[in-house]
């Protein structure tokens, strides 16, 4: 009978611990893991967008990203106002053309913010949101372009400091600036056009005016020590790019699979 009631109870510690096993167990929620990006619906139009959370490391290698624009191709901006389309037109400022195409592949344009807008003059950007890519292109600098079309509303050109030194910083006119086509800090030679939306960009918030000392505006130099965190604490109402990417440049093919390499059987 002892045996009998051994075997029984064995059987029964088993089935208690097999049931446990089952059971979930007594512990604290976990914590929803945070998202890489805001989301779009509680994104404000005050600075903060529904960008990337981080940058494409190539970026880091401005050597490497020359590659020859099309003749022509778009770019669609997503902004924290709303959508706006520039039409690039390489034979205008080929070298502007090819530097815009190899950061706009890369998506540098992603969380920058429209830091420097005088109303009846021009809406600048191209301050990268990440200081170590701002760093990386300091020196990056661009042949200049002959001015081929004018400097009018709605032409989009390289920002420089004088001959020889466009970088990354572009410009949207938003009046009649014929005057930049001959001013001696340049050459200011526009690449493209807002062909879509330039309701949107006439809308962008420029409460803050031109840079220090002529306004309230950011100042550069601290925009590219500290990155997008500068302009949300500072000048939280700008707006920003969420994303720039090209319209209707279709994605390179596929390779074809590469054949297997082993040896050919030989013919009897």
């Amino acid at each position: 009978m002892k045996t009998i009631a051994s075997v029984l109870l064995a059987v029964m510690l088993v089935c208690a611990a097999h049931a446990a096993g089952q059971a979930p167990a007594a512990q604290a929620p976990a914590k929803p893991k945070s998202s890489t990006a805001p989301n779009s619906s509680t994104a404000a139009h005050s600075g903060t967008s529904a960008a990337r959370s981080t940058y494409d490391r190539t970026l880091l290698r401005p050597a490497l990203l020359k590659e020859k624009a099309p003749d022509t191709y778009q770019v669609k901006f997503t902004t924290t106002r709303g959508d706006f389309i520039v039409t690039v037109t390489r034979a205008w400022a080929p070298q502007g053309a090819d530097r815009f195409y190899n950061l706009v592949k890369h998506h540098f344009y992603d969380n920058a913010s429209f830091f420097r807008i005088v109303p009846g003059f021009v809406v600048q950007f191209g301050i990268s949101g990440y200081p170590p890519v701002t760093a990386a292109w300091t020196k990056a600098t661009i042949k200049d372009d002959s001015v081929v079309q004018s400097n009018t509303r709605g032409y989009v050109t390289f920002a420089t400091g004088g001959p020889g030194t466009r970088t990354t910083q572009v410009f949207i006119n938003l009046g009649d600036n014929s005057r930049l086509d001959r001013e001696p800090s340049g050459p200011f030679a526009p690449f493209a056009q807002v062909t879509d939306g330039m309701n949107v960009v006439d809308t962008l918030y420029s409460g803050y005016g031109d840079g220090p000392p002529r306004g309230r505006g950011p100042d550069q130099d601290e925009m590219e020590k500290q990155g997008k965190a500068y302009i949300d604490k500072g000048f939280p109402q700008l707006d920003s790019i969420k994303t720039a990417a090209f319209v209707g440049i279709p994605a390179p093919a596929s390779k074809p699979k590469a054949k297997p390499t082993g040896s050919v059987p030989m013919k009897p």
